[in-house]
């Protein structure tokens, strides 16, 4: 008994050392939980896991901070994080991130200004406009300039309370064009959205709550992000969206300084941002590929892409936002947001 336990043990170990030793490579990447998370670890983490024969532990992140804390204390845990647009410019700045290798990682198919030297975009989100089609039907607005137009188009609104995304909209329903934005004229903003303001019934804090004003009905119009709104639609809302002066804004990928593992991220980035894997975030999370190829693989049927917010068709009507932009002046443009707030 003993001699077979003996040789148990042996053939247990001759198998061990024949597996490839990139099966016991492990790898951490962080992210912002719930159904996104969920959605990156089918679309993107099963499938890099499988090909590269690697392990991708998941750890959940509220942003910037928790990499600069990190870093600053030489106790990097991640080797990939998600973040959003603004915080990758804005820990691009202070030094945060390793360097992305691009010879290992291609950006055909990637706009230029979603792909910095140590960030790159992985998903697309629009702030659209969304409508009540009961009010409505489905000749509600076109453009930030009929979501002001409470004569044409009488009834509630709701619009965030960030100074970003609510500032731009501002400067476009007064004319301005959507590609000629920045800098923004933030006075002329202020004095577009006094216009609108008494027509504003909330000024939304979260995504889950402009979700909410849109599914109640509270607010006929909402500047929404096109995730929350298609989910309340699918859910049963009798509302549509319009992705005329929608304003693209991305989550980006980012190797933090110091990470252990940082030449094996830069394979799993290079696969997360692959045609072939940007192709199934559609279909579990309406978020739209950073990657216009992923269009072209065959993966995404024909008739999902009217409702994609990054299909060629939908982004040729869009903006980008600027993150370097706002890295420079989210804070007293936050201010100046709220100070007209409070009038």
């Amino acid at each position: 008994m003993r001699m077979f336990s003996t040789f148990r043990a042996a053939l247990l170990l001759s198998i061990a050392a024949a597996l490839p030793a990139a099966a016991q490579t492990t790898i951490t990447f962080a992210s912002f939980g719930g159904a996104y998370q969920a959605a990156q670890r089918k679309a993107l983490l099963d499938p890099i896991e499988k090909a590269l024969n690697i392990t991708i532990k998941e750890d959940t992140l509220t942003g910037i901070a928790d990499v600069r804390a990190q870093v600053g204390a030489k106790a990097v845990k991640w080797d990939v994080a998600d973040l959003g647009g603004v915080s990758c410019a804005r820990g691009a700045a202070e030094g945060l991130f390793e360097p992305l290798d691009y010879s290992v990682i291609k950006t055909d198919g990637i706009d230029k200004a979603m792909a910095s030297k140590d960030w790159i975009g992985v998903i697309y989100y629009s702030t659209v406009i969304a409508y009540n089609t009961q009010k409505y039907g489905n000749n509600g607005p076109q453009s930030w300039a009929d979501f002001w137009d409470t004569k044409k188009f009488p009834g509630t609104r709701s619009l965030g309370r960030g100074a970003a995304e609510t500032f731009e909209i501002a400067l476009m329903a007064d004319g301005v064009d959507p590609q000629k934005l920045y800098p923004l004229d933030v006075d002329r903003a202020l004095k577009s959205l006094e216009k609108i303001k008494k027509n504003v019934v909330a000024w939304w804090a979260s995504g889950a709550q402009s979700a909410q004003l849109l599914k109640d009905g509270e607010a006929d119009m909402v500047a929404i992000w096109n995730g929350r709104a298609g989910a309340v639609i699918k859910d049963g809302a009798k509302a549509t969206i319009n992705y005329n002066q929608g304003i693209f804004n991305i989550d980006c990928l980012v190797i933090p300084k110091g990470a252990k593992n940082a030449a094996l991220a830069q394979k799993v980035i290079a696969m997360m941002v692959s045609p072939e894997l940007q192709a199934n975030i559609p279909a579990l999370i309406d978020y739209g590929p950073i990657n216009s190829k992923a269009f072209d693989t065959g993966k995404i049927p024909e008739a999902a892409k009217a409702s994609i917010n990054s299909s060629p068709v939908n982004a040729a009507k869009q903006t980008n936002m600027n993150f370097d932009y706002w890295r420079e002046n989210l804070n007293k443009l936050t201010e100046r947001m709220d100070a007209f707030l409070q009038q």
